[in-house]
């Protein structure tokens, strides 16, 4: 399985050519700018319409107007993750997304507790705490979160939420990848990354 990953497209995944042939496309959250349901609805046509078998996304904490969100009406092979899994040719696929509500609430904490521990690939919106997190000498990762992966293990860790932290990190039997396309100035430099499972 081919697994393409992106991540913070902040309203400008039209202007994105050439994409790679992959079997799953997934994006880890920050597909709005503003967070309007007319740039949500926007991302989700062209999301839906693209050529992979299948499309798997959440929301980032720029994408507001899906917090408790039930998006209806999606392709049978394109899936919104809100704490939740999905299994793809065998493989779990976990999305946790990042909402300011649901950290003032506690929702975010507890929502480390619900990660399965059979999780194949975790998309998350934030970073592990010192892992593609630091912007200005600042870790803008998540502690608990951090601990949580190193429990679970899996294959893959997939996030984005810090532009000028974009690369990939090799750590015991997990590969950390932030994919976020666009730098601190929301200019779309960066390439998507390719994953070979």
């Amino acid at each position: 399985m081919r697994i393409l990953h992106i991540s913070d497209t902040h309203g400008q995944h039209h202007q994105l050519s050439d994409m790679p042939r992959a079997d799953v496309i997934v994006h880890s959250g920050d597909i709005s700018f503003a967070g309007s349901e007319d740039e949500a609805f926007d991302f989700i046509q062209w999301f839906s319409s693209l050529p992979y078998t299948y499309k798997v996304f959440i929301a980032g904490n720029h994408d507001n107007c899906l917090h408790e969100a039930n998006i209806e009406g999606l392709p049978e092979n394109c899936f919104y993750l809100y704490n939740s899994s999905v299994v793809i040719d065998g493989l779990k696929f976990h999305g946790m997304p990042l909402f300011m509500e649901d950290i003032i609430s506690g929702n975010y904490d507890e929502s480390f507790q619900k990660i399965p521990d059979d999780t194949d690939i975790l998309m998350t919106h934030q970073p592990p705490y010192g892992i593609l997190d630091n912007s200005a000498n600042i870790h803008y990762g998540d502690r608990d979160l951090l601990q949580t992966v190193m429990d679970i293990r899996p294959r893959y860790h997939l996030f984005g939420h810090i532009h000028d932290a974009y690369g990939m990190e090799k750590e015991k039997d997990t590969l950390f990848a932030n994919a976020s396309i666009v730098d601190v100035y929301y200019r779309l430099l960066n390439k998507p990354f390719l994953f070979e499972i």
